[in-house]
This record gives C-alpha cells, sequence and structure tokens, in this order.
C-alpha cells in the first residue's frame, strides 16, 4: 500500500470505531483488505479465538445491534456471517521459505468516547469523524491495525525468510480479548514477538524500541442485592444494597498497600437505588485492581474480594463478584529490543530513538508476550511516537498520520533484522 492508501484506510476504520467483541465492521473492513493479498492463511473470527478465554463478553442484543450497524455501514455479508456472536479479529500467515517465525501484535477496538467536533479537529475538519456516535478511535488502535496492514505489505515485498503472522486483536481496552487470541493456538510456533502502540506522549519521531512497566490489571463487577422495604414505614425489613456497596468502596481504598511495590484500587462506576424512598434492593460496583507484578495484582485481587463480601455480610446482602478482563505484567526483551533501536536508528525519519520506557498503565498484549516468552521466544513492545492535540482517551486525540508509514518501515525492518540474525 501507498502512503495515502494507508491513510485512506485508518480514516476509514477511524469512521468506524467499535468496543470489544462489537468489531464488526472494523474486522470485515480489515479481512476484505487481506484477502486481496497472497497470503498462506487468513484465520477469521472463531478461528483466532480460545472460547472459554473471552471476557465482557456482551450479551446478544447488545451484539446483534452492533451487527446489523455494521451491516448497515456496508460491511461484507459474508465476512460477517463468519463473525456472528462476538467473534471478532483476524490472523494473517505469510510464508516466505525457511525461517524463524516472528509475529506482530496490533490492536482493533475503540472507545465509549463522544468525539469532538471542533473545527480544529481534524478528523472533523477532514470528514471522517466517527459515524458511530458516542464512541471513536481514542487511542490510535485505527492507526495500529493500519500499521499491521502495511508491515505485512512491506515484509512480503522483502527479501524475508522465514514466517509472519500478524495478529489483529479485538478487546483490548477492556483487558478482554489478550488471553482468548494468545491461548488461541496461533502463537505456539512464534519465536519473536511485536507488539506496538502510538503515541504514549512520544513524539512524532521518537522510537521506544523497548516499553516495561506494565501494571498487572482485572477489572470486576460486584453486584449487591438486598431486601427492599419502606424507608419510612418499615426501614428494619430491608437489607439495603446500596449502604452495602458503599461500605466496600470505601474500604477497597484501605486495603494495605505493599513493601514489594505499586498497587493500585479503582470503584470507577457505582449505581443503585430506584427512590428516595425505597431501601435500595439492587447496587453494583464497576472496579479495578492493578499491581507493579502480576503477584501484587493477585494480592490486590484476593484483598478486594474479601472486602466486598464482607460489606456484603455486614449489610444482609448477597453479593456476586466477576471478573470481566485480566491481564498480566510483562517485560521486553532487551535482545529483541535492541534490534528495533538499530532499525530505528538507521532510518531517516527517525529523530530520536530510546532504548525503553516505563509505560505505567495496563495492556493485555501482555498475554501474548508472555505466551511467547513462556514457550522459549522474545517479545517486545514498541512505540512509535505520534503528535496528538489531546491526550489518550479524549475527545479530541488523534493521530499524526506521518507516523504510520514511519511505524510500518521500523517494524517491517525490525522483523527482516529478526529473521536474518535470530538473536
Amino acid at each position: 500500500m501507498t502512503s495515502a492508501d494507508l491513510v485512506e484506510l485508518r480514516r476509514d476504520l477511524h469512521r468506524h470505531p467499535e468496543p470489544a467483541w462489537r468489531e464488526f465492521y472494523t474486522t470485515a473492513r480489515l479481512v476484505d483488505e487481506l484477502e486481496t493479498r497472497d497470503l498462506d492463511a487468513l484465520y477469521v473470527g472463531p478461528e483466532v479465538l480460545s472460547e472459554e478465554d473471552r471476557m465482557a463478553v456482551p450479551d446478544e442484543a447488545e451484539l446483534e445491534a452492533w451487527f446489523d450497524r455494521a451491516r448497515e455501514a456496508g460491511a461484507r455479508e459474508d465476512i460477517l456471517d463468519r463473525l456472528e456472536g462476538g467473534y471478532t479479529g483476524a490472523v494473517a500467515v505469510l510464508e516466505k521459505g525457511e525461517g524463524p517465525t516472528v509475529g506482530l501484535r496490533v490492536d482493533i477496538d475503540g472507545l465509549p468516547i463522544t468525539e469532538s467536533d471542533g473545527d480544529d479537529h481534524v478528523p472533523f475538519s477532514g470528514g471522517f469523524r466517527s459515524e458511530n456516535e458516542g464512541y471513536m478511535h481514542a487511542c490510535g488502535h485505527d492507526a495500529h491495525a493500519t500499521i499491521g496492514v502495511g508491515v505485512l505489505d512491506a515484509v512480503a515485498e522483502s527479501d524475508f525468510e522465514g514466517t509472519l503472522k500478524v495478529f489483529f486483536q479485538p478487546g483490548e481496552e477492556q483487558i478482554a480479548g489478550g488471553k482468548a487470541m494468545a491461548k488461541s493456538g496461533h502463537l505456539d510456533d512464534v519465536d519473536y514477538l511485536l507488539a506496538v502502540h502510538v503515541g504514549l506522549d512520544h513524539p512524532t519521531g521518537e522510537i521506544v524500541a523497548g516499553i516495561d512497566g506494565f501494571l498487572a490489571v482485572s477489572h470486576f463487577e460486584a453486584r449487591f442485592t438486598g431486601t427492599p422495604a419502606h424507608a419510612g414505614a418499615r426501614p428494619e425489613e430491608g437489607d439495603n444494597a446500596v449502604q452495602a456497596m458503599a461500605t466496600a468502596v470505601q474500604n477497597l481504598y484501605g486495603i494495605p498497600r505493599h513493601a514489594d511495590g505499586a498497587t493500585r484500587v479503582n470503584a470507577g462506576v457505582v449505581e443503585g437505588g430506584t427512590a428516595s424512598n425505597i431501601i435500595p434492593e439492587e447496587a453494583s460496583i464497576g472496579g479495578e485492581v492493578r499491581g507493579e507484578t502480576t503477584e501484587l495484582m493477585q494480592y490486590m485481587e484476593e484483598k478486594g474480594r474479601r472486602v466486598v463480601r464482607s460489606a456484603a455480610e455486614m449489610h444482609g446482602c448477597e453479593v456476586d463478584i466477576s471478573t470481566e478482563g485480566k491481564a498480566p505484567s510483562a517485560t521486553s526483551d532487551g535482545a529483541l529490543a535492541s534490534i528495533v533501536a538499530a532499525v530505528a536508528r538507521a532510518n531517516d525519519g527517525v529523530e530520536s530513538v530510546l532504548e525503553n520506557d516505563v509505560l505505567g498503565g495496563s495492556e493485555d498484549a501482555t498475554y501474548l508476550m508472555q505466551e511467547v516468552q513462556d514457550n522459549g521466544g522474545l517479545a517486545a513492545y514498541v512505540g512509535v511516537g505520534t503528535d496528538h492535540p489531546g491526550g489518550h482517551h479524549t475527545r479530541t486525540f488523534d493521530v499524526d498520520e506521518e507516523s504510520i508509514e514511519l511505524g510500518v518501515e521500523v517494524l517491517a525492518g525490525a522483523i527482516l533484522d529478526v529473521a536474518s540474525s535470530r538473536p
């Protein structure tokens, strides 16, 4: 693809942002594009996912609504049929002789954020603002998917010897899709894996060869069930679900810190009650815990569940706790990051190279990285700088489209060098 073609693809994906397991148009558009290539295999939907490891799958009505929306937007019917039930994502395979198997992971989902319609917001003024109102690509996953296609083309046209697998992963924003793709079997023979993210407060022209500092994370939902009663006439007959929820929220923030490293907890969504004169029967918390290591996250998870259950018992309520998304920590392998750094330094479009940096957040690419590393391979998470006028996960976020081609060049070059040097 030419630079103009890459931009056109990115803008089409930007117009159609879709959240986890609802990336119907996105997957269909990518598959439609990939089918024009001379690939050795193209796996789609259920073929790229471990069914038992999918997390936070929406209900049937929600999936159907987004499925219909993708159809109305022009997604191919034959591809959509393969994605029904929320089985989104794809894996493209290119085989070019004897050599190692190298993987590239890109994510494809959007966020529930209403995109800016200000005249200074380029997607609005340029005519490619989100058409799915209330949702947008506010983290650059439209650029990631485009880079994936561009790298596939660049490697296909090169003297690369080996196998390239590009993983178009759904559901990253909810930490919901990484494990399902990691456990699909498609990573079993991968010797080297690169994952990529644009921006992360690095400017256009800057490359981070290996990002570390991923916080392991677990998203949870706690649903409290009490006993309703008249708040004035018979308050003693009620068991207040909101009171149980409020106790849990306060006590979650009281979990002791840990000497082994950083931990986090957040009750991000709290809901409950129906009227001021009714003892609430139902309430809920949507929250998360994080840790500098997987073990620290598990410590917070165990303590958090105990806090929630104790709060329910204290107020005579029942509680159901479910895991809505989860990802471990991970570390980029220095030997692989060094190759990325060397390729970046040799590229005239790269102005600065950082050997490593700390993410400080969470990412379920760590499941894929860990899978490859556990099998004896190497993995690295690469940052491709891009000037973005708004921060990640804000309504004014955008991507400097010049960084897309630069990302393709650096990643494709690194893949070629990895295959020839086999670190």
